[in-house]
């Protein structure tokens, strides 16, 4: 029994929004210099009144384009992963698949996979078509916090609010032998699980009424622990993969990650010995784009020819502060 990734549609929000918009902003900030927030040329931001059902339906259109609504519609199992959930107490995944005309068995949000949440969802796809639950399923990716979280008045002159994009991604996976996917790695590792914390000033619960707008709690010393255990973990899982399938690091023929910054990207690479031009990232056109990053990015190498038909594509991020990590390698089988 094979399951396959069959093909992926993107969608970014507005028009690009250029660095000079946060360098407008700026104040002085202990971590302005800092790696990890040297900023992206260029990123999108969700509208105002955008939600994440929206985005995932606008990303959805090439896919239904490609292979018809029924194939969507009629989709057994549906996952999705959103960064800001539209509603606190349930995710996004009923209003999806009402939104897609579909009536699926299954409804699975993904929160925990964070950057790694594509990984993560091909995962469950894949697991839950070869136990027989369904022969398709939809991934629906969407990143939404950029234009909401970073944007906050009192947020966007700090280094880390210039960094993150958004945008909104759907795969498609199936029973079939027509791009399998080879073999999927996902480690859990629970004790850095409380290392990303949310700020705000003055101190409150993120529920909690107040003035202090919220954003992610870095420090220098989180930044070296966040470092180290991205540039270990990503190269760990793939390494993993690349020996159960048989195929060196070096010779893949791409590779597919999250991109939270240009360190990140080069380190990695470096890691599997591969030369840039064999890692797609859109980092300087879209940023952060977190777990929407690798189906993104996966597209546009699809779109411009750079993943060929028989390519063995290994995909790969790490989320959070490290709590999570996964890597998924796909034959590619061409999009017709």
């Amino acid at each position: 029994m094979t399951v396959s990734l069959i093909d992926v549609s993107t969608y970014l929000p507005g028009e690009p929004i250029s660095a000079d918009y946060y360098a407008q902003f700026a104040e002085s900030d202990d971590l302005r210099d800092n790696v990890m927030f040297r900023a992206p040329k260029f990123r999108h931001h969700v509208a105002e009144d955008e939600s994440a059902i929206d985005m995932v339906e606008r990303a959805t259109a090439g896919l239904i384009e490609r292979h018809g609504q029924d194939m969507i519609a009629g989709a057994d199992i549906l996952i999705t992963h959103t960064q800001m959930p539209d509603m606190p107490f349930y995710g996004g995944g009923g209003g999806m698949a009402h939104r897609l005309g579909m009536k699926p068995n299954w409804v699975l949000d993904l929160h925990n996979g964070g950057c790694a949440a594509f990984v993560l969802g091909l995962k469950v796809a894949r697991n839950l078509i070869e136990s027989g639950e369904g022969r398709t399923a939809v991934i629906a990716i969407a990143q939404n916090a950029a234009g909401q979280i970073f944007d906050q008045p009192t947020i966007r002159p700090k280094a880390q609010s210039s960094v993150p994009g958004d945008g909104a991604a759907v795969g498609l996976v199936t029973l079939s032998d027509e791009s399998p996917i080879l073999d999927i790695e996902c480690r859990t590792y629970g004790e850095f699980a409380g290392d990303m914390t949310l700020a705000v000033d003055p101190p409150r619960k993120w529920w909690q009424p107040g003035l202090g707008e919220g954003c992610i709690g870095f420090t220098e010393s989180k930044i070296t622990k966040v470092l180290a255990r991205g540039n270990r973990q990503v190269p760990e899982v793939s390494y993993a993969v690349c020996d159960r399938i048989g195929v060196k690091p070096k010779d893949l023929d791409l590779l597919v990650t999250n991109q939270p910054n240009r360190a990140f990207l080069r380190n990695w690479r470096e890691a599997l010995e591969l030369p840039a031009d064999k890692h797609r990232d859109t980092f300087d056109d879209c940023g952060n784009l977190f777990a929407a990053g690798i189906p993104i990015n996966l597209d546009r190498a699809i779109s411009d020819g750079q993943l060929k038909r028989g390519d063995v594509v290994m995909m790969s991020a790490f989320a959070h502060a490290g709590d999570f990590a996964g890597a998924a390698a796909v034959r590619w089988g061409g999009r017709d």
